[in-house]
């Protein structure tokens, strides 16, 4: 069983962190643990976007057909947080 289940819906994941952020290490470390998973479920046609900038606070934004999008906070959660985060928003 896949840990990430992709629906069809899905066109995009965008993934904003910070480059040196305290907030953002659980973040990085989610990325860095489950980006090749992710983009294999996808057979590499999802686009997952990584956006770094100093001093922002973590987010992920889920772009759904017909351009609806959902955005969530990662503030605050520890890696197991980002991770049932992700998979939240993969529900739709």
């Amino acid at each position: 069983m896949s840990k990430f289940v992709i629906p069809t819906a899905l066109k995009e994941l965008r993934f904003h962190l910070s480059q040196t952020g305290e907030a953002s290490i659980p973040l990085r470390n989610f990325l860095t643990k489950n980006y090749s998973s992710i983009k294999q479920q996808s057979n590499n046609q999802l686009p997952v976007l990584i956006r770094e900038s100093y001093g922002i606070p973590p987010s992920l934004t889920a772009r759904f057909e017909k351009g609806r999008e959902v955005k969530n906070s990662l503030e605050g959660l520890d890696e197991a947080g980002v991770a049932k985060a992700v998979q939240d928003i993969l529900k739709g």
